[in-house]
């Protein structure tokens, strides 16, 4: 293991230590590492190094799905209906009886675990908790594969929703650091179909599918990535550039602090800090309150999750945060608020997991766990709950919060119809997103015009780059090429990186980076 500033330094230091002729790497899917791989080829291209790549991620590449008219899909349905339906299923090879070791005749300068600097001693209390939701390693992840196969799997489209047990089949981190092959999940899944199909076991078929779908949308967001590059920053939809966002760090802080006065969504942030893993249901629900109560730009929750999960992972990130936000064509519509309250009832209806994560509710009856702020007071003083003080009350009314989005969706359609209408008046302006600087009082800025670019990355190979609008909008291109015949265009980097709420810099500080920089964040040789 090497630590670096470079991958490409890290990769001639290697290549002069063992002689090498060629690099062998998988591919990944994300802007940033797009970019990076094909610079990285192109100079050692120039020292006559080839560089030979895999599909070591994806059941199917992303340029292998295309519509009947060769364009991309932009939902989830009509691009997963094409997979299933492709000539040939992806195949699961073995793997390699041994590995020959290099013939090291220079010295590479190594770097330990703990050279890396990844915790301080302070962190290491805490941290060691985080154990318990995963173990890592390729045995463990095949541990995890074959109890899920062989005991949950059946089940799975009645219990994938209950979201106090181990209803799912957490293989999430063993799939993004790549210590399992999707291909080898799909195939065993598609193995249980065929032998409950055949025994007419239609709940274990239809469990199949739902498991199936889950592993789909994990493909569809690699899709959306590479053929719409931009959506770690900026909607699907075009309208949602003009959405007022409230950049409250104060509501921010206090959402990631699990202290809405929702219990529901409470325990679902605790146990996102004390983990690192939180129920997909649970995801949703604390998502959605983030940006339809709070109104929150769907961004910092995005960069929050990427900071706290152990299944981090960009990609996914992207996906369910647009979806949840109603910045895709087939994603949640974006006037839908759900009531936490209703949603504790439907899938945690005995208040079990809000008891776990919120010990000072763990007394309050099963009537009033999921929305303590209408108990009776005799209910809260036997209970040992005192509103505002051991529990927090709730930061908003839920009329409130509807009444915010309506309003906040109504002015949303105002900016753009004036946005439209300067359009059509010919001005020659361009009008740029809202969320690039956000204010807690969203003006539409015009901007006079100039050259506008796509693509811009930081010097740092290793970080999500920034964009600009593009010119292209959003039709869907014709298929894409391989990436190895792609060209890819670059263009300047973004000196002015403008962070959404700029009085809460400390709390709103990005670390979003590329899901290629926890996974390569050393080159091993």
């Amino acid at each position: 293991m090497i630590k670096t500033q470079s991958t490409l330094s890290a990769l001639l230091d290697c290549i002069k230590a063992t002689e090498a002729t060629k690099v062998v790497v998988n591919r990944l899917y994300d802007p940033v590492s797009l970019v990076r791989d094909h610079s990285i080829e192109e100079k050692l291209a120039e020292v006559g190094i080839s560089v030979q790549s895999y599909n070591g991620d994806l059941l199917y590449e992303p340029w292998e799905i295309y519509d009947d008219e060769g364009r991309t899909f932009s939902t989830f349905d009509a691009y997963w209906d094409k997979c299933l339906n492709m000539q040939m299923e992806p195949v699961s090879l073995l793997p390699p009886w041994r590995l020959m070791p290099a013939a090291v005749t220079g010295t590479v300068e190594r770097c330990t675990i703990e050279g890396l600097g990844l915790e301080n001693e302070l962190e290491k209390s805490s941290n060691a908790l985080l154990g318990r939701g995963c173990s890592p390693g390729w045995s463990n992840a095949d541990k995890a594969l074959t109890e899920f196969v062989e005991q949950n799997l059946f089940d799975y489209s009645k219990s994938r929703f209950k979201v106090g047990a181990s209803s799912t089949s957490l293989l999430s981190p063993y799939l993004h650091f790549g210590e399992i092959s999707v291909r080898k999940v799909f195939q065993c899944v598609r193995m249980k179909q065929i032998l409950w199909r055949r025994e007419w076991k239609s709940q274990g078929e239809e469990s199949v599918n739902l498991f199936l779908k889950a592993i789909g949308l994990r493909e569809y967001s690699r899709y959306l990535c590479f053929n719409y590059p931009f959506t770690h920053e900026r909607s699907l939809l075009s309208n949602m550039k003009y959405f007022p966002w409230n950049a409250d760090a104060n509501h921010f802080k206090v959402w990631r602090q699990g202290r809405t006065g929702y219990p529901l969504v409470d325990a679902g942030m605790r146990e996102l800090w004390a983990t690192g893993w939180i129920h997909n249901r649970i995801r949703v629900i604390v998502s959605s309150f983030a940006v339809k109560f709070l109104l929150l730009p769907w961004k910092w929750g995005m960069k929050y999750f990427w900071d706290t999960l152990l299944d981090a992972d960009l990609e996914c990130d992207i996906l369910g945060w647009q979806y949840i936000s109603g910045s895709l064509p087939d994603g949640q519509e974006l006037e839908q608020l759900d009531c936490p309250q209703i949603q504790g009832s439907k899938f945690d209806p005995e208040g079990e997991y809000v008891r776990q994560w919120l010990p000072e509710l763990a007394r309050m009856p099963i009537e009033w766990i999921h929305h303590p702020w209408d108990a009776p007071l005799t209910v809260l003083k036997a209970a040992g709950v005192e509103l505002g003080l051991n529990y927090p009350k709730p930061i908003i009314d839920i009329d409130k919060a509807r009444e915010h989005l309506r309003e906040a969706i109504f002015k949303m359609w105002e900016m753009e119809a004036a946005a439209k209408s300067a359009t059509s008046s010919q001005m020659n302006e361009d009008v740029f997103d809202n969320s690039d600087s956000i204010k807690t009082s969203a003006i539409l800025k015009v901007i006079p015009k100039e050259k506008s670019s796509c693509l811009t990355y930081s010097s740092n190979d290793q970080r999500v780059p920034s964009f600009q609008n593009c010119n292209n909008g959003l039709l869907p291109r014709k298929r894409p090429l391989p990436v190895d015949e792609e060209k890819l265009h670059m263009d300047k980097p973004n000196k002015q990186n403008k962070e959404a709420g700029t009085s809460g810099r400390e709390d709103l500080c990005s670390t979003a980076e590329s899901s290629a920089s926890k996974r390569q964040k050393s080159t091993s040789s």
